[in-house]
């Protein structure tokens, strides 16, 4: 998921203590990784005392939680509308939803990547819950993606699950993220994504094939 647009937040003199709090850890926690934000640099970025993040969060793990729990809420207005509000047409919607990804890898030179993805690389191993917060907030993507999918009728195949479509749609973008970020160049995740339309499109033209019916043979051939 892109970070959230500064434009998108509210002013930090009216969003509470907690939501500043928690957008400082966001912000952190993509920069520099879970483990290396120490809570001073999330105080800071804050604007807050200790006291007062240890009145909202035990920890700096239930801080997490409370992270991932607010990309779950920021999925819908930050990644799936401004993707829909692109094209009316369903499977365009997924290549603009990618545009958006490539344009946040643009803007931070490849630098940063998918906080989702960093942090499922960083802590799934060594915390529960937000393994699964994580696996929740990719499975939210997934069925975003499957319901253009859905939508899209009978221009794909009948056969294809479009679940596990969506599910290498996630992975084309985790996997192009991934690699542009290693290599810091755009050129990995472009490559992804055309390899990706080019499967749309190869099931698309199967689709239409079908549609149209067996081919009829000419009289000379009778």
């Amino acid at each position: 998921m892109p970070r959230q647009s500064t434009q998108t937040q509210a002013p930090q003199e009216s969003r509470t203590t907690r939501e500043r709090i928690i957008d400082a850890a966001m912000v952190l926690f993509l920069e520099r990784g879970f483990a290396a934000t120490g809570i001073a640099a999330i105080l800071q970025a804050a604007g807050v005392r200790s006291g007062s993040l240890y009145y909202f969060f035990k920890s700096k793990e239930e801080l997490l939680l409370a992270v991932l729990e607010k990309y779950k809420t920021l999925l819908r207005p930050v990644i799936l509308d401004p993707a829909e509000s692109k094209t009316g047409d369903p499977i365009e919607r997924v290549f603009a939803l990618l545009a958006l990804y490539r344009g946040f890898l643009q803007e931070t030179g490849c630098r940063l990547g998918c906080p989702i993805g960093n942090l499922a690389l960083e802590v799934s191993d060594h915390h529960d819950e937000a393994r699964e917060l994580i696996r929740e907030n990719f499975d939210g993507w997934v069925a975003g993606v499957k319901q253009w999918l859905d939508d899209s009728g009978d221009r794909l195949p009948n056969e294809t699950d479009r679940e596990g479509l969506a599910r290498f749609v996630l992975t084309v973008m985790e996997g192009g993220q991934m690699q542009a970020k290693a290599e810091k160049r755009i050129e990995a995740f472009d490559h992804s994504v055309v390899q990706l339309r080019n499967y749309f499109d190869s099931l698309q033209q199967i689709a239409r094939a079908a549609r149209s019916g067996p081919t009829q043979p000419s009289p000379i051939e009778e």
